[in-house]
C-alpha cells in the first residue's frame, strides 16, 4: 500500500492533458514537489492510469478525469466531476494550481489553411482554454495559480504554424487579463512558452525527424532540442513557493532558440 504524507493540506494542481507529453512530465515533476494532481486525458485511460499510478508511487494522490478540451459544452459536468473528485480524495472543495496544457499540433500552410482545422485549432486551444478556466474559476482557491502553455512560434515565425501560433498568441493575451482580473483574489497568472520538444506533438516531427532534430538543435543556443522534463520542470518551478510573485509574465523554455 501507498504511504500518502499527510504533513501538510495538499496542494493540487489541475493539469489538462495530463496523460503523456508535456503534461506528464509536468504532473510527475510537481508530485516530485509535494503536489497532488488531477489531470485530464481524451480517449487514452490506460495512459492516463499509468501516470496516476506514478504520481501515487511518489506518494501523492492522484485522480484521471476524461476531458475534450475542444468541447466547452462539456466543461460544466467536468467541473462537476472535479467537485466529486475533490471531495472524496480529498476532502476538499477547491484546488490550487489549473495548468491549461492539452492540444494538438497542426503544420499547414496559410494558403492552405481550411476553417474545419482553424476552428478546431481555435475550440482547442483559445475557446477550450477561455471558459475551461471560466468555469473552473469558482473552484480554485483564493492565493492560487494559473498557468497557460503558449509556444515559442509566438515570439519567432515558422512556415506552417500560424493558426496554432495566433491561437497561442490570444492565451498570452487572455493571461495577462486574467492576473489583471484575478488580482483581487490574489491568483497569479503566468504564460509558459516551449520551444520546439521532443515529444509526439505534431506527430512527432521534433523527435522522429532526424534532419528536423539536427536544425532545431543549430538554432538553439544549448544545442539541443528540448526534452519534455525542461518543460515540466519550468511548470513545476513557476508553481513553486519561490515564485509566488511572478505574474502576468510570458517565460519562454526554448533554451534559447533563435537569440
Amino acid at each position: 500500500m501507498t504511504a500518502f504524507s499527510t504533513s501538510n493540506p495538499s496542494r493540487i494542481a489541475l493539469i489538462t492533458g495530463g496523460s503523456r507529453g508535456l503534461g506528464r512530465s509536468a504532473a510527475l515533476a510537481l508530485a516530485a514537489d509535494g503536489v497532488d494532481v488531477i489531470l485530464t486525458y481524451v480517449s487514452n485511460e490506460a495512459a492516463a492510469k499509468a501516470v496516476v499510478a506514478e504520481i501515487e508511487a511518489k506518494g501523492r494522490r492522484a485522480v484521471a478525469l476524461q476531458l475534450d478540451v475542444g468541447d466547452s459544452k462539456a466543461f460544466a459536468a467536468f467541473a462537476e466531476s472535479v467537485k466529486a473528485a475533490l471531495v472524496a480524495t480529498w476532502q476538499r472543495e477547491r484546488f490550487d494550481f489549473l495548468v491549461n496544457n492539452a492540444g494538438v499540433g497542426l503544420h499547414v500552410n496559410f494558403e492552405d489553411m481550411t476553417e474545419a482545422q482553424f476552428d478546431a485549432l481555435y475550440n482547442i486551444h483559445f475557446k477550450g482554454t477561455y471558459f475551461l478556466t471560466q468555469k473552473l474559476l469558482p473552484l480554485i482557491n483564493d492565493g492560487g495559480r494559473i498557468v497557460n502553455v503558449s509556444t515559442g512560434l509566438t515570439r519567432f515565425a515558422m512556415e506552417g504554424a500560424s493558426a496554432y501560433a495566433a491561437m497561442k498568441g490570444a492565451v498570452e493575451v487572455l493571461t495577462r487579463y486574467l492576473a489583471k482580473e484575478l488580482g483581487k483574489r490574489g491568483i497569479a497568472a503566468n504564460t509558459i512558452a516551449p520551444g520546439a520538444i521532443e515529444t509526439d506533438f505534431s506527430g512527432g516531427m521534433v523527435r522522429d525527424n532526424a534532419q528536423v532534430n539536427a536544425m532545431v538543435a543549430g538554432f538553439t543556443a544549448l544545442g539541443r532540442t528540448g526534452k519534455p522534463d525542461d518543460i515540466g520542470g519550468a511548470i513545476a518551478g513557476l508553481l513553486g513557493e519561490g515564485s509566488r510573485w511572478v505574474n502576468a509574465q510570458r517565460i519562454e523554455v526554448s533554451g534559447g532558440m533563435f537569440v
